[in-house]
């Protein structure tokens, strides 16, 4: 956005309700700097109502180059190892090239749906099997060039499962360490446009990250003051394959061994038992849960009567970019 506007339409969401003869004042960075009336609008919106922008809280950008591949009928009977598949022959087949043309699409798309930033939870960093991070920096260029606020969650990626060494497609995601993981970190962070992009830190999932490397990483996040996402328990196997390595499940884990606070942020929790999602928000943990995806998966949605008490704990995030839309995630999310 260029220069300070005042932006008007025939009613705005003032916080509580929809109001008319309200201005938006928006600032040369974008944000909501006030609400006026009476000033002269330097926009004015006919038939329509201004709301603020949506935060869209977990994406895969590239992923978007995977629509409609799994919506073929007939095409048997598939499930999330079988998408993964299609996503790693996905992986495999990117360069830089095109992997920005599918990471701007989908931002592009976010902005025509009213997203106006969004958290990238990026863990596809090579651009082939030498370590180079080469896409990190193609995934803050594509956001810059949509025009969309970013914070890249910039993923930690050590193991192909529990204890299993890296493979196939799953190189292309290979973080080399803690100490190398955050020398990367720094290197983003020199290179972002501050007015629009920031960096989060990231442990892919108890699959991705041992126990101990988890930890690890939340303990610098926290002493670095970033906020801290991971995937728990989209998938009944991986609390199954926890439960034999560690002796507990996922976010049992994780409230035993983090310091859970308001920069910790597990993705998906579909099959989450209630008692561990209390205590893990209670402790002001939050949770980010992506209807559609779960949807075309087939996985189905957390249980979320320990969100409704600490509702403001609870984000959204269009996940695989089947579809870009927030207001198909509200109501599939009532519809569970």
């Amino acid at each position: 956005m260029s220069g300070r506007q005042t932006i008007e339409a025939d009613w705005a969401w003032t916080g509580e309700r929809f109001e008319s003869g309200v201005q938006v004042v928006v600032a040369e960075t974008g944000r909501i700097h006030a609400l006026d009336r009476g000033a002269a609008p330097t926009r004015r919106h006919e038939r329509a109502a201004l709301v603020p922008g949506f935060v869209n809280a977990h994406s895969h950008a590239f992923q978007r180059g995977l629509r409609g591949r799994g919506e073929r009928f007939p095409a048997g009977s598939g499930d999330f190892w079988s998408w993964r598949e299609a996503m790693y022959e996905l992986v495999g087949a990117l360069d830089e090239q095109e992997l920005f043309r599918l990471s701007a699409q989908a931002f592009g798309e976010m902005l025509d749906a009213g997203i106006t930033s969004v958290g990238e939870f990026h863990y596809l960093h090579h651009a082939g099997d030498a370590a180079d991070y080469g896409f990190d920096q193609v995934v803050l260029e594509a956001a810059a060039a949509a025009g969309i606020r970013i914070v890249l969650l910039n993923a930690y990626y050590a193991t192909g499962g529990i204890g299993q060494a890296l493979a196939g497609a799953q190189r292309r995601f290979r973080s080399a360490g803690i100490e190398a993981y955050w020398t990367q970190m720094e290197r983003l962070e020199s290179i972002l446009d501050l007015r629009t992009q920031s960096l989060g830190a990231v442990a892919h999932s108890i699959r991705a990250a041992s126990v101990e490397d988890v930890a690890a990483l939340h303990a610098e996040a926290q002493r670095r003051g970033l906020p801290f996402h991971m995937h728990v328990e989209e998938q009944r196997r991986e609390i199954e394959e926890c439960q034999a390595a560690y002796g507990g499940r996922p976010m049992q884990i994780l409230n035993e061994t983090l310091e859970i606070g308001g920069n910790l942020t597990a993705v998906h929790c579909t099959h989450s038992a209630a008692e561990d999602l209390t205590r893990f928000l209670h402790a002001g943990g939050g949770v980010c849960v992506c209807p559609l995806t779960e949807a075309n998966l087939g996985d189905g949605l957390p249980s979320l009567s320990p969100v409704s008490l600490v509702a403001d704990r609870l984000s959204l995030g269009t996940d695989s970019n089947a579809r870009i839309s927030m207001l198909e995630e509200l109501r599939w999310l009532e519809y569970g």
